[in-house]
């Protein structure tokens, strides 16, 4: 069972210096590319767009595969904001019972809290609310490894 899957990275910086970076002013496309001029609309602040309130946001990396369908990958960086209220089906931080934090999709029922991976071959982990922290995912970051796609 995959529960040791997120490593504790700690808070995010308090008041960390502003590193914008340009954005293109036009979307990428995924599909065939529209023929348009190259421009820069705006700049961004990573951080300032990732983390919207500093003191309750930590920084979790994600270790294994059992949340992949989701879109978070092993080694992928998940923002946890510590004062957003997860609701049902929020990609949540569980922890419970002295276990290591877990990345899990949060589905509360009346009696307990489910739960669950998103990949096919993880059970579901049922817990009662009361021995159970959630932790609400805001973002993630990845850094992209090049060189392992393989083509033909």
């Amino acid at each position: 069972m995959d529960r040791a899957s997120v490593i504790p990275l700690g808070p995010a910086s308090l008041d960390p210096s502003p590193h914008e970076l340009p954005v293109a002013g036009m979307s990428a496309q995924l599909g065939f590319p529209s023929p348009a001029e190259d421009f820069l609309d705006d700049s961004i602040d990573l951080h300032r767009w990732l983390v919207a309130r500093p003191s309750a946001t930590y920084l979790y990396r994600a270790c294994g595969h059992s949340m992949i369908d989701v879109g978070i990958l092993d080694q992928d960086l998940l923002v946890v904001d510590r004062s957003v209220q997860p609701q049902s089906g929020d990609i949540v931080i569980a922890t419970w019972d002295g276990q290591q934090p877990s990345c899990k999709l949060y589905l509360p029922r009346a009696d307990h809290v489910c739960l669950r991976a998103a990949d096919k071959l993880t059970p579901d982990i049922c817990v009662r609310d009361i021995e159970l922290e959630v932790f609400a995912v805001v973002g993630i970051a990845r850094r992209m490894r090049r060189g392992h796609v393989r083509t033909g």
